[in-house]
């Protein structure tokens, strides 16, 4: 069903299932990110806990890369999903994901973190790659959100009442990888921490933003490939400095 919204945009309803009265743009982004939060971000939740709790590094960083994830993801579902059957439960997780991030950010003892991590990690190109995250997001975003300003008109918002997600990425997201690059090019102790949390929490994001991305262009969302490149080329590079960073971990130091 189309309809014109107060701003005057023309947008069609989804008109099914659970995302009933989101538009058929943000259901395809949900269903995709739904997708990812179960094949990929519950697995990962339960075995770095695990792997945590048996006192593993590894399995410490990557549930505070996984929790962050979890974080973002129901912090945007709980303000921008239209009201549905499940407000209470997207309210839930991103409460409990919250909490749970902050105490695992706490869990960690700083004076030794830079320790357990080898010599040889590419300090360079991890903090290269969210710098390339920064501008890149710092670029898409503010390109969707200036020229209206300059023009006085209003970017394209479908059923919402304002940017949610460019709101969350330039307050979270973007200033996060410049303060983690720069720090860990200092090799400050908060560096090696930002750092894998971002780099993790990267992966996990950057594969939903991608399904989603897929998911809309099945849904005959063209405009979505403009962004689906860049982000896996992001995501790519994300899988392989985490599977080097996690490596550089020294077993003598830290526990595997």
């Amino acid at each position: 069903m189309e309809y014109k919204t107060l701003r005057g945009e023309q947008v069609t309803i989804n008109m099914q299932g659970l995302y009933w009265y989101d538009t058929v743009t943000s259901a395809a982004q949900m269903q995709g990110n739904d997708l990812i939060t179960l094949v990929v971000g519950l697995p990962l939740l339960l075995v770095s806990a695990l792997l945590a709790f048996r006192g593993s590094l590894r399995g410490q960083l990557l549930l505070t890369g996984t929790l962050g994830f979890f974080l973002y993801t129901y912090m945007s579902m709980s303000m921008l999903t239209a009201y549905n059957n499940l407000f209470l439960v997207y309210v839930a997780l991103f409460g409990l994901s919250l909490y749970a991030f902050i105490l695992s950010m706490l869990s960690f003892n700083l004076s030794d973190l830079p320790t357990h991590f080898s010599n040889s990690l590419p300090r360079g190109w991890i903090a290269a790659l969210m710098f390339i995250t920064c501008a890149f997001l710092t670029l898409a975003w503010l390109g969707r959100i200036i020229p209206p300003l300059l023009n006085r008109t209003t970017p394209a918002l479908e059923n919402t009442t304002t940017l949610v997600i460019q709101a969350m990425d330039l307050v979270l997201i973007v200033p996060l990888a410049v303060l983690a690059g720069i720090l860990l090019l200092k090799r400050s102790a908060w560096g090696y921490l930002l750092s894998s949390v971002f780099i993790l929490k990267s992966i996990t994001m950057g594969l939903a933003v991608s399904t989603m991305g897929i998911n809309m262009t099945l849904r005959g969302v063209s405009e979505s490939l403009v962004l689906l490149v860049p982000f896996l080329m992001i995501t790519a590079a994300n899988l392989t400095l985490a599977v080097i960073l996690l490596s550089s971990i020294d077993k003598k130091t830290g526990t595997a």
